[in-house]
């Protein structure tokens, strides 16, 4: 089956809770971001670390798709779904996912799968999703450096 492409970082929500904050780096709709002390944003930097779901959306009051990054400085237009919303997440690079996959921060503001750390340390907040389609990354290595391909995730 091949999947449909989406033209937009969301794909169902339940609220509206939209946020504006100034990027402190490049920041691509669709990628997993955090507010900073300062209050600017950057794309999530803690990989396997606890999350507040926030993403980047595109920029449709200047017309920009979900492909047009926005740059330093930037006013970010952020949405904060909640559990059952469903977004088009940005996925890590190699990545092999199947439906039901639950998926965490890769620290470069895209996604990868969720796997149980050995060590014993776990977050209350690691999970960000489960996937809702399957994605097949696995041949794509070093292909999209910085941000992968993107998924449909529903936040968990």
């Amino acid at each position: 089956m091949a999947t449909v492409v989406k033209h937009s970082v969301i794909l169902k929500k339940y609220s509206d809770c939209i946020e504006e904050f100034v990027a402190s780096a490049a920041i691509t709709p669709g990628h997993l971001v955090e507010i900073m002390t300062t209050g600017e944003i950057r794309v999530h930097s803690s990989a396997s670390g606890n999350v507040l779901p926030m993403f980047a959306l595109e920029n449709e009051l200047e017309g920009e798709g979900i492909d047009t990054a926005y740059a330093h400085e930037d006013p970010v237009q952020v949405w904060i779904p909640t559990r059952g919303d469903i977004v088009n997440a940005l996925l890590a690079d190699g990545q092999t996912i199947v439906i039901g996959d639950f998926l965490e921060s890769a620290g470069n503001g895209s996604l990868t799968k969720y796997v149980a750390d050995s060590t014993g340390i776990y977050y209350h907040n690691q999970i960000v999703g489960q996937a809702i389609e399957a994605v097949d990354l696995s041949g794509s290595a070093g292909t999209h450096p910085v941000s992968g391909l993107r998924i449909q995730v529903r936040i968990m």
